[in-house]
């Protein structure tokens, strides 16, 4: 990908760069929030269930903020649009480390998580666009690699000033990171470029297509059992498992490394058979789950399942690039409500772990609630591909 834009003269690689760096800061509040809910939940005077409405507060602001800033911009370039976005993701982050109360945390997590889905949305179909179509697919991969490497960097380091300096400085960082990120958006992404043709009634065109709500599900059910698994990780670990605090960074860094490798992985196979490798994604992360539950009384053996279930991660590109073949004209609200979608999975795994700790299963449980999301997810998946193949055979009679 040596390809240069005409625009900016910027190689597409150090878009790509630059774009990543968002999916960086974008990872490491996401994830580093979950990682460090022992530690604000106690500041902020919370239970951990409790304190598991703060996570969900910033999924919500991503389900809701995708769709509506996807289509409010339809016309905006997309340049000015991702700086914009990063900058206030920047002022939610900012705020987060301000909190000093239960609620005004909820706002400010609601806040920064308005700007996720539209950003990785945008940033996807320019990089598309730059990238061609045989290669779309390893392009946003590249974007994802920022929030998968900012799970083996962003997020331990996040977790390690956490514990040392006071988590606050862990959301100061990210808002640093947005900044640079707009920074660098601005300097080197292309000016202009809208959506060509694109309006608000277009691309709300995208909700009557089948396709697209079965692809969605995937993402909201089959996803939400790493993050049932994920938030209660540091908890596990101080109380299941009895490892030390300073493991937490580790092992949280080794999800990060399987999530990275999945994604260097997905987008490859996406682009040259993207449904098996959806389905694909989908039986390993059932099983990584399942086998969660028995693994957590030792590091050595939580730590290899803890790889797994970090390797389940690469269907975020993948159905990425589906969305973009089933939503038509649609394009930049399809691409955002994917993020949405993975949202609706951050809430409604820690939402569900969370009732069976409320119900005294344990925290190897979320294992259990894991692995029965990402089943639902399959089934998703099934129903999608059931419908394509009926629309092929229906085809020729058309």
């Amino acid at each position: 990908m040596s390809l240069t834009t005409e625009r900016t003269g910027a190689p597409l690689g150090l878009i790509l760069f630059a774009l990543a760096i968002g999916g960086f800061a974008i990872g490491t509040t996401e994830f580093a929030s979950m990682s460090l809910l022992p530690f604000f939940s106690k500041d902020l005077q919370l239970d951990e269930p409790t304190a598991g409405h703060v996570i969900s507060a910033y999924a919500l602001g991503v389900v809701i903020g995708a769709p509506v800033i996807a289509v409010l911009s339809a016309r905006l370039p997309r340049r000015s649009l991702l700086v914009g976005l990063m900058l206030v993701f920047a002022l939610g982050n900012l705020l987060s480390a301000l909190a000093d109360s239960y609620h005004f945390m909820l706002f400010a997590r609601f806040l920064a998580g308005l700007p996720h889905g539209a950003y990785f949305g945008v940033a996807a179909l320019l990089a598309a666009t730059l990238a061609g179509p045989e290669k779309r697919a390893q392009a946003f991969s590249r974007i994802m690699l920022g929030l998968t490497i900012a799970t083996i960097v962003g997020v331990p380091l996040a977790n390690g000033i956490g514990q040392y300096f006071g988590w606050r400085w862990a959301f100061v960082l990210v808002a640093a990171l947005a900044l640079l990120t707009a920074s660098l958006v601005a300097i080197f992404a292309p000016g202009g470029g809208h959506d060509q043709g694109g309006d608000p009634l277009t691309e709300l065109s995208a909700l009557a297509r089948p396709q697209v709500w079965l692809t969605l599900g995937i993402g909201a059910v089959g996803f939400g059992g790493m993050f049932a698994v994920y938030t209660y990780l540091a908890s596990t670990m101080l109380e299941v498992t009895h490892a030390p605090a300073a493991a937490i960074p580790f092992v949280l860094a080794v999800c990060g490394i399987g999530l990275t490798i999945a994604t260097l992985i997905s987008g490859w196979a996406a682009d040259r058979a993207l449904m098996p490798t959806a389905g694909a994604f989908l039986l390993w992360s059932i099983v990584a789950l399942v086998i969660y539950p028995f693994a957590t009384g030792s590091l050595w053996t939580l730590v290899p399942v803890v790889l797994a279930v970090g390797c389940s991660g690469g269907l975020a590109a993948v159905l990425q690039t589906r969305l973009m073949d089933v939503a038509g004209k649609a394009q930049t609200l399809a691409a955002a409500l994917n993020h949405s979608a993975f949202n609706v999975a951050n809430a409604l795994g820690p939402w569900l772990a969370g009732m069976a700790l409320t119900a005294g299963w344990g925290l190897p449980s979320t294992g259990w609630v894991g692995a029965a999301l990402a089943t639902g997810g399959l089934v998703f998946w099934g129903l999608s591909l059931a419908l394509e193949r009926r629309q092929l055979a229906l085809a020729p009679a058309e």
